[in-house]
């Protein structure tokens, strides 16, 4: 009997061991794509993505260029989340129709500390903003693969939400479910509406701007 239990007991333990090996290796190996951006039906630019988890939460990376409706290079954008998809710190790289920037920001309790360099020129402001507000750089589309990754395909009903367009202002916005399209979300911002498609697990596959004839399709 003791021989039994404690056969029992180290397979049980093996596949615990196992288990936790799975799910280590998957938070270490981060999800990769690329994103192609079309302008009035022409591709202008393309996005690639890396999202890591860890223990303390999620960290997306992303790099990139587009030359319409905005000449827009990215060589380095990070956001930094915790588990529950609040963002802890921004930082940026790159230029907008020839101007290098460079922004960091660090984000707790409601407050952005961001330093901006642009041209040389180095700047420094704190914004209050919602606790729970996304991150959404503009012109940048992978940053809202942040909202499907939190809702998925799970909306039931329309929210109010918060996006800071970071570092300039704080909109709110509203986003629902299209009952027609399963795992698509409308994004209402201001005037402006956003679809973002996603599949079962979240993984953003388009974002639609119809009134900018702007859409970005999932490469891979």
């Amino acid at each position: 009997m003791f021989k039994k239990l404690f056969f029992f007991t180290s397979i049980a333990c093996i596949f615990f061991a196992f288990c936790l090996l799975l799910y280590a290796q998957s938070e270490k190996n981060p999800e990769e794509g690329s994103f192609s951006i079309f302008f009035m039906g022409q591709k202008v630019g393309y996005e690639e993505y890396s999202w890591q988890a860890d223990e303390d939460g999620y960290l997306l990376s992303v790099k990139g260029r587009m030359t319409k409706p905005v000449r827009m290079e990215i060589k380095r954008l990070y956001i930094w989340m915790n588990k529950s998809f609040i963002p802890t710190r921004f930082e940026f790289e790159g230029s907008v129709s020839g101007v290098s920037q460079e922004i960091s920001s660090n984000l707790a309790g409601g407050r952005a500390e961001n330093v901006i360099r642009v041209a040389g020129q180095e700047q420094q402001n704190v914004v209050k903003i919602k606790r729970d507000a996304f991150l959404l750089p503009n012109p940048v589309f992978s940053p809202y693969m942040v909202i499907t990754k939190k809702f998925g395909c799970s909306l039931q009903a329309p929210l109010e939400l918060s996006a800071y367009i970071i570092p300039q202002m704080e909109s709110p916005f509203t986003l629902e479910p299209d009952e027609e399209r399963p795992c698509t979300l409308i994004m209402k911002l201001g005037p402006t509406q956003v679809e973002l498609v996603a599949d079962e697990t979240g993984i953003l596959k388009a974002v639609n701007i119809p009134s900018q004839d702007l859409r970005v399709t999932r490469d891979r």
